[in-house]
């Protein structure tokens, strides 16, 4: 119960996770670049936690909150981020300068290359502290934000997979994290975890196929019943086959779609469309109300540009992903690859696969 927290955002799961964690009796401190968004909680001291009855509900009494970085990770043995994706290099720069021999940095979750992406920026920032990162392969909870000093957790994950960088520090994460979330387990390393990272091709194809009606009701039907027609499915498949290759090409056996729908909720089917037909937790959740939203600018550059990237690197044909990647990218006016995580972005575009292989898992660099 000695491990100090602290958690790197004040959004929905920052929220949810400093509360919770102060409410299981730990010191937390809470970041948020913006004080404004912060001010409440600081005021008050502390998160109302709402939600699950598996979670404690009650005021969770934080022992600081702040927008400094550096006053907010000081001495603290985990740093929690729980940001988009699309923020993580951004604030291991900002990180950079404070950071201490010894201290864990863990990515809720580090989407496609996550923990690779900080590691690099980190060094980059001229880092010399000796600092494992580590990436889950997605949130712990289901929760949102309930008002300025509020959250609510619907749903706390019972199995999730976590990976240090490299792979030789994943228990020494599991260790400093388990009297807190015991729900964590070995993911082998963080090609695994990213490469497992299903929102990369449930979220952006969903989205993007069903543009029109998104657009004209703004999200008023359900996106993974409605959304998911017969042919909608079929290029989820060959979204997920393009995702399995490019693991496989990586040496890694990564899970089916259909394999994770049983894994995750106990559901089959002869193909995925009737697999995501037979779950029922997906009848009832909404499209986006927006082509605004983070299924296309978060998952697009840091989940479905990243494997495509290592599959354009390492011979796999990735057509279905360069489609949806270069659709997101004309209907946002914006340059997806170019913003996205690359392998040139993160500095692996000279690496065999065995170079990258061995890195993951103990480190070292030939």
């Amino acid at each position: 119960m000695a491990t100090n927290f602290a958690v790197v955002g004040a959004g929905h799961g920052g929220k949810a996770m400093a509360a919770h964690l102060a409410l299981m009796g730990f010191n937390v401190s809470l970041y948020n670049r913006t004080m404004s968004h912060i001010e409440v909680i600081k005021k008050r001291g502390g998160i109302e936690l709402d939600g699950d009855d598996n979670v404690p509900h009650g005021f969770g009494k934080l022992g600081l909150v702040t927008d400094q970085i550096g006053e907010a990770i000081k001495g603290v043995e985990v740093i929690m981020v729980v940001l988009p994706s699309s923020a993580h290099a951004e604030v291991a720069v900002t990180m950079a300068p404070y950071l201490t021999d010894g201290q864990i940095v863990l990515l809720h979750p580090g989407r496609t290359c996550g923990a690779l992406e900080f590691s690099k920026a980190t060094r980059d920032s001229g880092c010399k502290a000796d600092v494992t990162i580590a990436e889950a392969e997605t949130f712990i909870y289901a929760s949102r934000s309930d008002g300025p000093a509020a959250a609510r957790i619907f749903r706390v994950k019972e199995a999730l997979p976590l990976a240090a960088l490299p792979a030789t520090r994943t228990q020494l994460v599991l260790d400093a994290i388990k009297d807190a979330y015991p729900q964590f387990f070995d993911g082998v390393d963080v090609l695994h975890t990213s490469l497992n990272n299903m929102g990369a091709i449930f979220h952006p194809a969903l989205t993007l196929l069903n543009t029109g009606w998104i657009e004209a009701t703004h999200g008023d039907y359900q996106f993974y019943i409605d959304g998911v027609t017969p042919s909608v499915a079929r290029m989820l498949e060959v979204l997920d086959r393009e995702r399995v290759t490019v693991a496989s090409s990586l040496g890694i056996r990564a899970r089916t779609a259909l394999e994770w729908l049983k894994l995750a909720y106990d559901t089959t089917g002869a193909d995925l469309y009737e697999a995501i037909h037979n779950q029922p937790g997906y009848y009832g959740i909404k499209a986006p109300p927006t082509l605004n939203h983070r299924y296309l600018f978060e998952d697009v550059p840091m989940s479905l540009v990243p494997i495509a990237s290592l599959g354009k690197r390492y011979g796999v044909s990735v057509r279905g992903m360069e489609s949806m990647i270069q659709i997101a990218s004309i209907i946002h006016r914006t340059d997806y690859w170019r913003r996205g995580r690359t392998v040139e972005k993160l500095g692996l575009e000279q690496w065999s696969v065995s170079e990258l292989t061995r890195f993951v898992q103990d480190g070292k660099v030939d």
